[in-house]
């Protein structure tokens, strides 16, 4: 097991930290939050030790789960680096591109692990259907979320449309050509809703729409390739491909037949992947051990969370210059 700490006891934080508990690959020695009246409730509370002294904490450690806001992940991070401690940090991996490019060759040069908690990669809807996802040449992206004061203080690309940004750049085998965006702020003061618009130079489109002020809950992306289209429902993980295969020569009664303007016969079929359930944050955590102990690729490197930055900041910097003024 690996001896493992957590900075961070906030709401996610609390989540990390019981899961760590009861994983067989961790060792939860204990955390460290710099709100101590909080931290010893929560010791007292869950038995969870409490570290007042970060170093302290990290001179007992090989891991370390940094679950603060984004504001402090640089720090915390070059704090592991320097005490040679592999990290998994969550999303988004840092403020800025100067402060993620920093780490990222900071840990390189210590040749330390590091993975960035984009979450959805281990929805289980989406590796139920990840191997059917080939070339898309169009991807529709629906984030919707109920308002919730909580991450209210980041644009809601950095709060939420991250995760089907790097959910889309792990499927799309190209570079990002164009990028258009626009977002508007109706409750708080950065944008509540956006909607961007990702090209790639092998000239597939990826569609975002993101908002935290719906008055419903949804969490979908569609991707379109040739004959087969793949829905994923994030939320109700539940996942479907429907393909278009040449029709038989002699079809069933009961077969969906199409017939095109050139008359070409397609029949439609759909599969519906076995969705397992899983704890997605457990497994995320896990996986981190799996290539720690085995001296294998992270599931989502720094170098995914970096470039799912560089794409968020980019349409953030879209949205800021053709800014819209809700009355």
């Amino acid at each position: 097991m690996l001896n493992v700490g957590l900075i961070g006891a906030g709401h996610l934080g609390k989540i990390h930290l019981k899961l760590l508990n009861q994983s067989n690959e961790f060792n939860l020695i204990g955390f460290h939050d710099t709100n101590i009246q909080e931290s010893k409730k929560i010791e007292q509370e869950f038995g969870y030790k409490f570290f007042d002294d970060l170093d302290e904490l990290l001179n007992q450690i090989e891991v370390l789960d940094i679950v603060t806001p984004t504001s402090f992940h640089h720090q915390y991070a070059i704090k592991a680096i320097e005490k040679n401690i592999h990290f998994f940090i969550e999303k988004p991996i840092t403020q800025n591109l100067e402060q993620a490019n920093e780490i990222l060759q900071k840990t390189k040069e210590k040749n330390l692990k590091a993975q960035v908690g984009h979450v959805e990669r281990f929805n289980p809807a989406f590796s139920a259907s990840s191997n059917y996802i080939k070339n898309p040449m169009f991807v529709e992206i629906h984030r919707l979320a109920e308002f919730n004061p909580r991450g209210t203080d980041v644009s809601v690309v950095l709060d939420l449309m991250i995760h089907d940004i790097d959910i889309v750049l792990s499927t799309i085998n190209s570079n990002v050509k164009n990028i258009y965006a626009n977002g508007v702020s109706v409750v708080s003061k950065t944008p509540d809703i956006a909607n961007a618009r990702i090209e790639f130079e092998n000239g597939c489109v990826a569609n975002f729409t993101t908002s935290r002020i719906s008055m419903k809950n949804m969490r979908k992306c569609r991707f379109f390739q040739k004959d087969a289209y793949i829905s994923v429902d994030f939320l109700e993980k539940k996942a479907e491909i429907i393909r278009m295969n040449d029709a038989p020569s002699s079809p069933n009664p009961f077969d969906m037949i199409i017939e095109n303007a050139e008359g070409e016969k397609k029949q439609i079929t759909f599969e519906y992947p076995d969705v397992e359930p899983n704890n997605a944050i457990l497994d995320e955590l896990e996986s981190f051990a799996y290539s720690i102990k085995n001296n294998k690729s992270e599931k989502v490197s720094l170098e995914q969370g970096k470039k799912a930055l560089e794409v968020a900041l980019e349409i953030m910097n879209q949205i800021n210059t053709q800014k819209q003024v809700v009355l």
